[in-house]
């Protein structure tokens, strides 16, 4: 048994105590938490490793270290311990990303040896709801996005993340990723949009699901039907169907610079609850 502070890589029989963790904060959690819930602890079906932090015995804090770098109710001790192994480790991720303070602190023990990163945000707010958008009617023409409609759908969803990370999700692999991760959102029923003579109009998915949280991501509106409103009928309407059928409560984040789209979530009824920084690399 372990009786001192340390950190070290989980393994399949820790699953009970990291989900622990994990549902102590479903909304914070939510991505990991999804990901654990589906693939368990294996680095391989995980598609990274977890890093546990342990005080006199007992898991307290994790991190994810994957695509992306997650702190999980990190404690201070525990940032330091997860910052020392992701330096002899060497950077893997594309991204860290988390609650601001944790990630924050992450950041500058790490930035030294990672950075310097393309695009640092310090501040996006976590917005939740567990309500329907009130006194706004969701768009009747949102529904889900058809599996025959990927070639529909992609363009938007490039120029979506395009417009959002500063990068086109193409480079690299060709999109190979980027593509199977959105073909595997429509072929589970959770990405969906407004589609008018063969082109997206208005979308967005439901990213991470959780039986306690979900996360709405990936919103977007095209160019020339900007300013009409689109953003909150269609966020109205993928509102409904993620109280109705993913998870009682729903969540985004948003940059804090993007005044338009927090004052259209603020008017769907989202409430901001906390924030968190993404480092891009």
């Amino acid at each position: 048994m372990l009786t001192h502070t340390t950190s070290r890589v989980l393994e399949p029989g820790d699953l009970g105590a990291a989900l622990a963790i994990l549902e102590s904060e479903p909304v914070n959690n939510a991505f990991v938490t999804a990901r654990v819930q589906a693939a368990g602890l294996d680095p391989w079906r995980l598609g990274g490793e977890m890093w546990g932090w342990y005080t006199e015995g007992r898991l307290r804090s994790l991190c994810y270290a994957g695509a992306n770098l997650v702190p999980i109710c990190a404690t201070p001790d525990a940032v330091r311990a997860f910052a020392d192994r992701a330096r002899r480790i060497g950077r893997r991720c594309s991204s860290i990303v988390g609650p601001a303070a944790p990630t924050a602190h992450l950041w500058r023990l790490l930035e030294p040896s990672w950075g310097p990163a393309r695009d640092v945000r310090t501040h996006q707010p976590l917005m939740v709801t567990d309500q329907p958008a009130p006194g706004i009617e969701a768009d009747p023409l949102v529904r889900r996005v058809r599996k025959d409609e990927m070639d529909v759908v992609m363009p938007a969803c490039v120029a979506m993340f395009t417009e959002e990370v500063g990068v086109s999700p193409l480079a690299g692999d060709g999109g190979l990723l980027y593509q199977a991760r959105v073909a595997e959102l429509v072929g589970a029923g959770r990405a969906f949009a407004r589609i008018e003579d063969g082109e997206v109009v208005f979308k967005a998915e439901i990213g991470a699901a959780t039986p306690q949280a979900c996360q709405i991501q990936g919103v977007w509106v095209a160019p020339e039907h900007r300013g009409r409103g689109l953003s909150e009928t269609g966020m109205a309407a993928v509102l409904q169907y993620a109280l109705a059928e993913v998870a009682p409560v729903v969540s985004l984040y948003v940059n804090d610079y993007n005044t338009p789209a927090r004052a259209a979530y603020r008017r769907v009824g989202f409430r901001e609850a906390g924030a968190f920084m993404s480092v891009l690399f």
